[in-house]
C-alpha cells in the first residue's frame, strides 16, 4: 500500500511521539500515549507481547480508554472492546492557494473552540489538543461558526483534522477554505497533508476529493477498556 516517502502513514501515532510530537509523549517500556488533554491516542509495536499490553495498561490505568489509532494486534481477551470505527486515509495531492478571513486560533479560544466540537461532534478534543499543531477558525460577527487544525505529524507529512462548521453557518464553503488553507500552510514548509474520515461520511469524502485527496487506503480505529 505504501511508497517509500508515505510508510510513516502505516503508524501515524507512533511516528508523530516519537518524533514532532515527543514533548507530548508519555512512554512506559515500548507503549507510548500523548498526555492528558491533549489526545487520547495510544500505541504499541507492530507486534506485541503481553509485557507490551502490561506497559500500556500501567500507562494508561486501570478501566481507562485504550484509544488504539489502527490497532496492530488484539489486545488480551480481559480487555473490553468500546468501539470500532472503518475509515479512509487519505493524502493531498492539489494546488495551494491562500484564503481570505481565515483567522489563527490562540489558548484564548480553546472555550469556543470545544463549545463548537460539543455542538459538530468531529471527532475527539480536548482543552490541550491545539498544542498539537496549529488552528484555524472562520468568525462570523465575532463568533466562531468553523474550525480546523493539525493534528498527527508524522515525518514529512502533517493531518489535517477537527473540521466542523456550526449547523447555521454550513452551506458557505467554510470548511473548503480552512482546509485549502491548513493544506497550503502544510506544504509551504515542504510536508504534504493528510487526513483521516469515516467511510460512511460520504458527503465529507466527496468534498476533500473535490480538493484534491486521495484515498491511500483504509483504516480501523479500535478502543478497548483497560482491565
Amino acid at each position: 500500500m505504501a511508497d517509500r516517502d508515505d510508510v510513516a502513514l502505516d503508524d501515524p501515532v507512533g511516528e508523530s511521539l516519537r518524533g514532532h510530537h515527543a514533548h507530548l509523549a508519555r512512554r512506559v517500556g515500548r507503549a507510548a500515549t500523548y498526555r492528558p488533554e491533549v489526545s487520547t491516542f495510544s500505541t504499541v509495536s507492530a507486534d506485541p507481547g503481553p509485557a507490551e499490553w502490561a506497559d500500556l495498561a500501567r500507562l494508561l490505568g486501570r478501566g481507562e480508554l485504550a484509544d488504539m489509532f489502527s490497532s496492530p494486534a488484539a489486545p488480551p481477551p480481559d480487555w473490553e472492546p468500546v468501539f470500532v470505527l472503518e475509515g479512509l486515509q487519505m493524502v493531498w495531492s492539489g494546488s495551494g492557494e491562500s484564503e481570505t478571513g481565515v483567522v489563527e486560533l490562540g489558548a484564548d479560544s480553546v472555550p469556543e473552540m470545544l463549545d463548537l466540537v460539543a455542538r459538530t461532534r468531529p471527532g475527539p478534543f480536548w482543552p490541550r489538543t491545539r498544542e498539537l499543531g496549529a488552528y484555524v477558525g472562520i468568525r462570523d460577527e465575532g463568533a466562531l461558526v468553523a474550525m480546523a487544525g493539525e493534528r498527527l505529524r508524522p515525518p514529512g507529512w502533517t493531518e489535517i483534522s477537527t473540521v466542523c462548521t456550526a449547523p447555521e453557518a454550513r452551506g458557505r464553503g467554510h470548511a473548503a477554505r480552512l482546509i485549502r488553507g491548513l493544506a497550503t500552510r502544510i506544504a509551504a514548509r515542504n510536508e504534504r497533508p493528510f487526513l483521516h474520515v469515516a467511510e460512511t461520511n460520504t458527503p465529507a469524502i466527496a468534498l476533500y476529493e473535490r480538493l484534491g485527496f486521495k484515498t491511500r487506503g483504509h483504516v480501523t480505529f479500535r478502543g478497548f477498556r483497560v482491565p
